[in-house]
């Protein structure tokens, strides 16, 4: 165990969710005069932004959302945390994204910001099911089924190189949480309406367009 108070400790996760929760999707979304919480499947992840806007808002949002959940995971080991409580930062960067209080618990589905964080907790098994992941994207062309498979690949890999039980809970919990998040995706799935990846969503109006009510 490393030598902090658990006031600490509470603090490194707190900043870590504060991370987490910084909306780079609704920013990016919002220079370009659109709401992303109205439009596609209302996320404020990258690949709501991407089918919106197109490719290049969408790598910038990816991107962000990468090094956020990294970043939280490496501020955390510079205030001197262990590894098991900065993987514990790197779950409430996710937390911060996915459901965030200054959007009304909403946010994206955390699939960049689990990716960003696990790579720094342990770089075999989040490779490993990144790569898995990739294959499945390109062989189906689903994002969502992609992401799912290479949550499981990466617990599966965890799994056989014997990691530690506070990783493998982690692990399992993000996983969980990105079935969570993919719920209504699994929905379309299963019925075959599921949109395919590239598939552009209707162009939406300007926010600056839309009444208040």
């Amino acid at each position: 165990m490393c030598g902090v108070s658990n006031g600490f400790v509470i603090l490194a996760v707190l900043l870590a969710y504060l991370l987490g929760a910084i909306p780079a999707g609704a920013w990016v979304a919002r220079r370009r005069g659109v709401d992303i919480r109205t439009v596609g499947s209302g996320n404020s992840g990258a690949t709501n932004v991407q089918r919106t806007l197109g490719w290049g808002p969408g790598l910038v949002v990816g991107v962000f959302d990468i090094v956020k959940g990294a970043l939280a995971v490496w501020v955390a080991r510079r205030l001197g945390l262990n590894d098991s409580l900065a993987a514990l930062c790197g779950l409430a960067a996710v937390l911060g994204h996915n459901f965030n209080a200054f959007n009304r618990f909403r946010g994206g589905k955390g699939v960049a910001t689990s990716l960003g964080a696990m790579l720094l907790v342990d770089p075999q098994s989040s490779l490993a099911g990144f790569v898995v992941g990739f294959i499945a994207i390109y062989l189906t062309r689903y994002v969502s089924a992609g992401s799912l498979i290479g949550a499981v690949a990466t617990v599966v890999v965890a799994l056989s190189l014997q990691k530690p039980w506070w990783e493998l809970l982690i692990l399992a919990i993000i996983s969980a949480l990105m079935f969570y998040q993919h719920r209504e995706n699994i929905v379309r799935l299963r019925a075959g309406t599921e949109s395919r990846f590239g598939q552009k969503v209707a162009p939406p109006a300007p926010a600056s367009a839309k009444t208040i009510n």
